[in-house]
């Protein structure tokens, strides 16, 4: 059983990061973190440096429980990544984070949180991150 974080180097991505740790250890689960975007020429924003992702590699080290980070950039989206990994490592919840939005945007949720809770066969634990 394996938990799952869709991880971006921004406040939603490390509340997703921390609640999923929180998760993982309390029900002694695997954990793979994942960043992921389709590359290509124009920069993407959600993929991670090479500094960020040995942060994270090195928070996961230190965890009591089997854990690993995975980055993918072979031009797939992020969804495509997320549905993949759901499928092949049996995973018991998926944990997204969610940006405080306003009004309007929360009458659209993200386009990526939205597609991710409508194509994943798995629970989805979409986590707020703090203000």
């Amino acid at each position: 059983m394996t938990i799952l974080v869709a991880y971006v180097a921004r406040p939603e991505g490390r509340a997703a990061l921390d609640k999923a740790i929180e998760i993982a250890t309390r029900r002694n689960e695997a954990l793979v973190v994942v960043n992921a975007g389709p590359g290509g020429h124009q920069e993407d924003p959600a993929l991670i440096s090479g500094y960020e992702a040995e942060r994270v590699e090195e928070r996961l080290a230190a965890l009591p429980i089997n854990a690993e980070f995975k980055q993918f950039v072979r031009g797939k989206s992020a969804i495509e990544e997320i549905e993949a990994l759901v499928e092949e490592l049996n995973v018991t919840v998926l944990v997204i984070g969610l940006r405080r939005r306003t009004a309007v945007g929360k009458l659209l949720l993200g386009s990526m949180a939205q597609e991710i809770l409508m194509t994943v066969n798995c629970p989805v634990l979409a986590v707020k991150a703090g203000s």
